[in-house]
């Protein structure tokens, strides 16, 4: 079962510290870049995860989860519904403690999945939004 829970939500980013965001772009139009720069802001150790550029926000990227040298709490998902599943088995493989998809991506197998390999999973939220929602802008790790 996805969480949902406003406490469990908020104990999550309140304890996490690494999120590696999978499909982050380095374009300022995008969304993923604002929510991004945001978290980044707010204390989180954002490590982007795109194999088709460099360095975003003056971050070095990597290809896949598995290239990442971290220990890593949440795989934050910027990818289409059908892309997700082989994200949730790299973050299983890289023992990763939860799977945030954002607004919009939705894939219940993935969720199962990475449910039944212990894995918590927020689903169809964005990270910024519950994270302003919760904790307030000022709030920092």
């Amino acid at each position: 079962m996805t969480i949902n829970d406003d406490a469990e939500l908020k104990r999550i980013l309140t304890t996490i510290k690494t999120v590696a965001s999978v499909g982050v772009s380095g374009n300022e139009a995008k969304p993923s870049y604002g929510i991004f720069q945001y978290l980044v802001d707010h204390g989180y150790d954002m490590i982007p995860v795109n194999p088709g550029t460099p360095e975003i926000q003056g971050k070095k990227t990597y290809a896949n989860l598995a290239a990442i040298p971290n220990k890593i709490d949440v795989v934050q998902v910027f990818r289409k519904p059908e892309d997700v599943p082989p994200v949730v088995e790299e973050a299983i493989q890289v023992g990763a403690r939860y799977v945030w998809m954002q607004e919009g991506v939705i894939n219940e197998e993935a969720a199962k999945r990475a449910e039944a390999a212990g894995l918590g999973v927020v689903m169809d939220r964005c990270m910024r939004a519950t994270h302003r929602r919760l904790l307030g802008e000022q709030f920092h790790i």
